[in-house]
């Protein structure tokens, strides 16, 4: 059985910085963002999710960029949440072993996409998941990409297994959070950035965060407000960055926007791969001008040890 992990507060969804033609992972690029990461006060990374554009890693570079997480963020106290989902349940397992072999701290499963299984298809393969290894697994529900949810219910079973510890509920559904709550004492992340507090109102207890990437300490900041409840203090930092938020998953698909915006504040992390294709001109001046109103500049953004600004 798996050492229960005390998921809390932010977890940034880290982008997998490219070389500038996207042929290449540029791990030094990672390590400073790993670096930048802690030096936000960020709980944990998770490295090889949606933001960090697993679906076209290879596997010797999605094991890289693992690898390279948790080498960097291990010292500095970080928790290292691995994407290792699939579609395939044997490829699901295979990936949430790899993530326990490289010193991962949980492996961050997704919903099977394309499939579109049953819940009993979908119970039956994140409990082949969590029976494989001894390594905690974070649920990732994202209705939106994959086709399918995993119903409260289900989720209500999966907590039952001693390694399914938490669940990225990226549903947008503030029933679903509430059910899952009543149902079983899995810990609830919001995988919505603009719902962290509406979700730490049901019970959540941090978020999976995309916009954590530009501002960390904003974020860890606000997630400690809301296990504080001081929800007054909260709302300031939450509506401030409210506009960003949202349009960091709305201008274009993640993570697009976040990469423009990076590259705004002299971060850049290279292209996205095709099949995603860069931010237009009209794109990029709107997000860029979301990252000023948010009163985001380079000089603010935390600076790694080690690294020059």
């Amino acid at each position: 059985m798996s050492t229960r992990i005390g998921f809390h507060g932010c977890y940034t969804a880290i982008v997998t910085p490219f070389s500038a033609d996207g042929t290449s992972v540029d791990l030094a690029r990672l390590e400073e963002g790993v670096r930048r990461q802690a030096a936000g006060g960020v709980t944990g990374i998770v490295p090889c999710g949606t933001t960090g554009e697993s679906p076209t890693l290879t596997e010797e570079e999605h094991a890289r960029v693992v690898e390279t997480a948790v080498r960097v963020g291990r010292p500095f106290g970080l928790q290292v949440v691995a994407g290792a989902g699939s579609n395939s349940t044997a490829h699901a397992v295979h990936l949430q072993k790899l993530a326990r072999q490289l010193g991962a701290d949980a492996g961050l499963q997704v919903t099977p996409y394309y499939n579109k299984p049953s819940q009993e298809g979908i119970y039956r393969h994140f409990m082949a998941v969590a029976d494989c290894c001894d390594l905690p697994v974070m649920l990732y529900n994202i209705p939106g990409r994959a086709g399918v949810a995993i119903a409260p219910e289900t989720v209500e079973r999966l907590s039952r297994h001693p390694n399914i510890q938490a669940i990225k509920e990226a549903t947008g559904s503030m029933d679903s959070a509430s059910e899952i709550r009543q149902r079983c004492g899995i810990t609830v992340l919001s995988g919505d950035d603009s719902l962290t507090p509406s979700f730490a109102a049901v019970g959540a207890a941090g978020v999976v965060s995309v916009v954590s990437n530009l501002v960390p300490g904003r974020v860890a900041e606000l997630c400690r407000l809301l296990a504080g409840n001081d929800f007054r203090a909260a709302l300031e930092v939450h509506m401030a960055l409210l506009p960003l938020s949202k349009g960091l998953l709305s201008i274009d698909v993640n993570p697009v926007p976040v990469k423009c915006a990076l590259a705004s504040l002299g971060l850049d992390t290279g292209m996205v791969r095709l099949p995603l294709a860069a931010a237009s001109a009209q794109a990029a001046t709107r997000i860029r001008e979301l990252v000023v109103s948010a009163g985001i500049v380079a000089s603010a953004v935390p600076t790694p040890a080690g690294a020059a600004r």
